[in-house]
């Protein structure tokens, strides 16, 4: 082999490497689109592909129990009542969960819409227009006013993505997990940011 194949042959290995650590680099982001991509589309067989349920069901349920136990906690000193809100609050939480543990519940939180914690809340229908103020935006969110959305690796499998509406609003973060040298999996919320 000559130095000059030899050099070549180099060359096209170290750019092979770039190019597969830059892939992995950037396997969160395209699995974030993907995912946000087939939620608003409401296809449910890709979005399952990119969110690990039975994970997210925990997840939302650990969470909104304790939004609601925070919620309780402020209005307990003021509010006889407390305890019956506590119970009805107790009960919501399944139902919540299992509306927010699908491609609808999935799409409102990547479009910055988590849930709540309010008695009978649902994730928001899609909008059924596509005119030019709404093609593209968030369900349930005026086109004016989109989330502010940060996304970074917290460590080499956790790849989080922070949505929060304006400075002083709450803020919240989908947590993606990985499941593969480039395959990463929706597998969290944390409602405090």
């Amino acid at each position: 082999m000559s130095r000059t194949t030899r050099s070549i042959a180099v060359s096209l290995a170290v750019l092979a490497l770039v190019a597969a650590l830059g892939l992995v680099y950037a396997s969160p982001y395209i699995a974030l689109e993907r995912v946000k991509r087939a939620a608003d589309a409401r296809d449910a067989q890709t979005v399952n592909e990119y969110v690990d349920f039975p994970a997210l069901r925990t997840s939302l349920k650990d969470q909104v129990a304790a939004l609601l136990t925070r919620r309780i906690d402020v209005q307990k000193n003021g509010n006889p009542l407390a305890i019956i809100g506590a119970m009805i609050g107790a009960a919501l939480v399944g139902p919540l969960v299992d509306s927010y543990a699908t491609p609808d519940g999935v799409a409102a939180i990547l479009n910055g819409i988590p849930p709540r914690g309010e008695p009978g809340e649902r994730p928001p229908a899609p909008r059924q227009t596509d005119s030019p103020t709404t093609a593209g935006s968030a369900p349930g969110i005026d086109a004016e006013q989109p989330p502010q959305t940060t996304a970074g690796y917290r460590d080499i499998d956790t790849f989080v993505v922070t949505y929060q509406h304006g400075v002083g609003d709450a803020r919240y973060s989908a947590i993606f997990h990985r499941s593969g040298l480039i395959s990463w999996k929706l597998v969290a919320v944390d409602l405090n940011g």
